[in-house]
């Protein structure tokens, strides 16, 4: 058996947690630049608030509704998110972390357990470590079990938790979700789904095997064994490494000139750099591109990419930004307002297989050490509290939150305070 266990409404529930006042009220909370609603309380749902709504469209209603409205705050969701992780491991031998909201849980091993009763037991503790609400969903595997929990929260509110411990309710489970709704099946797929008359999962899982493979091909065929109860995606005890990593942000304000744009993107090109070094990895080629706004017909349209393949495999800070400042030299134009810029880092080997030249400074101890040592600091005393110059200071390009709760949990300068 498998359990997945799913934040309820994530983001929104991480800025309760230290605002009780919220509780019973509308809340969004936006995305980068404050641009489109990427999570909704049920009171938002309620309204008719969709996801990807933009903020600007969607102010009477926030106004009128009371609703309140936040930017991402990431690291504040981040570091709740952990949390919530160790509360589940102590649950279980074995966890799979799906995604910053999501983890699978393998209870094969608590076969003498009643399993509901675990479910509940889960959902209480996490609620009472960290303040998260969670809908827990049992079943023979990782579909079944996202299905499981999908249908914990359209049909099962009152205890969040759903075991699909017979027949009779997996085939209910099964009926009473559409098979756009599926885990794995994407709009093409469910598109080709309904045009042949498969309207839910219930009638997939009747569908001949003959007819899913020659449509659907393998991920077809695999999804058809998860939902006969037969486990056929693999559990994935690691996450498996990138095979490209890419930061592309749009600017807190336009900018005009190659300076900035070019602190922006040595800035991106460090994240890069940091995410190569976490998964121990090294890049053999970059992309670099600029754009402008398309939504302002005002302005002048421009957008340009280009990728260079390095002289060698690097995950070095340093030589990152070098190679995408001489990228930028080539694509930057002046007499545009640009909106975005972005680095995609590609074509991966592992950082011990690179083949350096006799005078390559960054594959020294020496240069290696000088990134440990930045990496360490950066971590234990503050976000890009050491950066090369070339990523400067800049205000302009950095994201628009102009609604963003404090990091209660990893700044104590805004820590909780609590008048008595």
């Amino acid at each position: 058996m498998y359990a997945l266990i799913d934040c309820n409404n994530f983001y929104c529930s991480c800025e309760r947690v230290f605002n009780p006042s919220l509780e019973k009220r509308p809340v969004v909370v936006l995305s980068n630049n404050d641009g489109c609603v990427i999570s909704r309380s049920e009171e938002a749902k309620q309204l008719g608030v969709r996801m990807g709504t933009p903020a600007f469209t969607s102010e009477t209603c926030f106004q009128q509704n009371n609703v309140a409205v936040y930017s991402s705050n990431y690291t504040l969701y981040g570091d709740i998110s952990d949390r919530v992780m160790k509360t589940l491991v102590d649950f279980v031998p074995r966890l799979e972390v799906y995604s910053i909201d999501e983890a699978f849980l393998d209870l094969h091993d608590l076969r003498y357990q009643d399993l509901l009763a675990l479910a509940i037991r889960i959902r209480e503790t996490v609620k009472q470590h960290t303040g998260i609400p969670v809908t827990v969903g049992i079943a023979s595997t990782k579909t079944l079990a996202k299905m499981a929990n999908r249908f914990a929260k359209k049909k099962k509110k009152e205890t969040g938790c759903v075991w699909a411990a017979n027949q009779e309710l997996l085939n209910e489970m099964l009926e009473a979700t559409d098979v756009a709704d599926i885990w794995g099946i994407g709009p093409q797929y469910a598109k080709l789904l309904m045009k042949n008359g498969f309207k839910n999962a219930l009638q997939l899982l009747r569908a001949p095997e003959e007819w899913i493979r020659v449509n659907l091909s393998v991920v077809g065929q695999r999804l058809l064994t998860e939902l006969k109860g037969i486990p056929a995606i693999e559990w994935e005890f690691e996450p498996p490494d990138k095979k490209a990593i890419c930061t592309a942000r749009g600017f807190g304000q336009l900018i005009k000139t190659r300076q900035e744009v070019g602190e922006a993107l040595a800035s991106y090109a460090a994240i890069c750099a940091l995410k190569l070094r976490e998964q121990k990895s090294c890049a053999s080629k970059i992309e670099v591109f600029v754009e402008t706004n398309a939504f302002r017909r005002d302005d002048k349209q421009y957008r340009r990419s280009i990728r260079l393949t390095l002289p060698v495999s690097t995950n070095s800070t340093a030589e990152l930004i070098k190679y995408s400042m001489q990228a930028l030299d080539i694509v930057y134009k002046e007499g545009y307002n640009y909106h975005k810029t972005g680095i995609t880092v590609m074509d991966f080997i592992p950082e011990d297989k690179v083949q350096y030249g006799l005078y390559d400074a960054a594959g020294t101890d020496k240069a290696k050490l000088i990134h440990q040592t930045i990496d360490k600091l950066n971590k234990s005393l503050g976000k890009d509290l050491l950066r090369f110059a070339k990523q400067g200071y800049g205000t302009k390009w950095k994201l628009k939150q102009t609604k963003l709760s404090p990091c209660y949990t990893t700044r104590i300068d805004e820590i909780l305070k609590v008048k008595i």
